[in-house]
């Protein structure tokens, strides 16, 4: 009869529900009469079924990944410092769920920045005691330079420490955070189990504080989803799947783009160091630790290596000065003696014998041995 309330009405929430997960009309109908006490028949349930999936969008498929295979990464915001000379801040809650057994790492940073991003997940790898086979993320600025379902720009520190970690990071689509569901719902848990309504009085006492609360309270509890305590499901299904670490941690340098000066060198906390002179003008890639210094080209090949040195500092390789702008001493002996062999025969074998043959130290100034023009002139004053 048109207009004749369903009476399935009543169990909307619980059919809609059944629904998303994939559940049946005829398991549908099941559960209602076990669990409700339905009193109407299966006709009744299918009908109310079909009108529900003429309007109802297509469930989203639950993906669910192997041991090992996968890790969910995202920040929220964690619980106020206030250190005692009245500092008061709120840091960055990072957090990686592993995706099979749901066992999480936390830990809290004063700024979100690629080096916090990195120390993060290596500390995380570390408490998990192995590393995933891919890392899921949100586009964050720390990791992400460039935004791209398809062809996302890593930022280079990141994409390297990928590589010493043998992991793969994978951005999710823009604005799609079900694509890391378990740990948007892991940065929650962790926000309002852990921390709401708590203060820290130093970054240091709050992360201790989730350490003992990932060992105490989420390692215990039973998941919803799997049904099992995460410590034992990590101990005995995950934790054996993932990957060995690697011998060293990830180097710690920093790094930025320089643009190439007018005297061939690039300058790095006061101190400058020189690059082949065809990239002059250019804007170049450099990272800096505390030994050394590494500059690369646009496509991140390695062009230049420097010790480290103090501020004022020069560091000038030879091969990259110019061949025009090279006192003739500086180029060796092997081009003065060819030079010498271009005159004549006889100068050439004259010159070869002296050179072969010890002789006392002889003070030149060396602005004698200067070419009259780039490329051309004569030897010697």
């Amino acid at each position: 009869m048109a207009g004749r309330r369903s009476a399935c009405e009543p169990f909307r929430a619980f059919i809609e529900a059944g629904l998303a997960q994939g559940l049946s009309a005829q398991r549908l109908y099941q559960d209602l009469r076990s669990e409700h006490g339905f009193a109407g028949g299966y006709d009744a349930v299918k009908r109310f079924v079909r009108a529900l999936g003429a309007s109802m969008p297509l469930p989203f498929r639950r993906m669910e990944m192997a041991p090992g295979e996968e890790v969910q990464v995202d920040y929220g915001q964690g619980a106020w410092v206030i250190e005692p000379d009245g500092t008061r801040y709120r840091p960055h809650l990072l957090r990686l769920v592993l995706s099979a057994s749901r066992k999480g790492y936390t830990e809290a940073f004063r700024r979100q920045t690629t080096e916090s991003f990195i120390r993060g997940m290596e500390n995380g790898f570390r408490a998990f005691g192995g590393v995933t086979a891919t890392v899921v993320i949100d586009n964050l600025k720390a990791a992400v330079k460039r935004v791209d379902w398809f062809d996302p720009d890593i930022n280079p520190k990141v994409r390297d420490f990928a590589a010493h970690y043998g992991t793969v990071f994978l951005p999710t689509r823009p604005a799609m955070p079900r694509h890391k569901g378990k740990v948007e719902a892991g940065v929650k848990f962790a926000q309002a189990n852990a921390l709401r309504g708590r203060k820290f009085t130093s970054l240091s006492a709050q992360n201790g504080f989730l350490l003992e609360w990932e060992r105490t309270i989420a390692d215990t509890r039973i998941h919803g989803t799997t049904r099992k305590q995460v410590a034992v499901l990590f101990a005995e299904v995950e934790a054996p799947a993932l990957r060995a670490l690697p011998a060293s941690l990830f180097p710690v340098f920093e790094e930025g783009r320089r643009t190439v000066h007018r005297d061939g060198h690039v300058e790095i906390q006061r101190a400058y160091y020189s690059v082949p002179p065809e990239y002059l003008g250019h804007e170049l890639w450099v990272r800096w630790e505390a030994r050394l210094v590494r500059i690369f080209d646009a496509q991140m090949n390695l062009i230049a290596l420097h010790t480290r040195h103090d501020p004022g500092a020069f560091s000038t390789d030879p091969a990259h000065i110019h061949t025009h702008k090279r006192r003739i001493i500086e180029r060796g002996a092997d081009w003065l003696l060819d030079r010498a062999s271009q005159v004549g025969q006889a100068t050439g074998g004259w010159a070869r014998a002296m050179y072969a043959q010890p002789s006392p130290l002889i003070e030149m100034d060396p602005g004698l041995l200067t070419e009259t023009e780039p490329g051309g002139g004569q030897v010697g004053g």
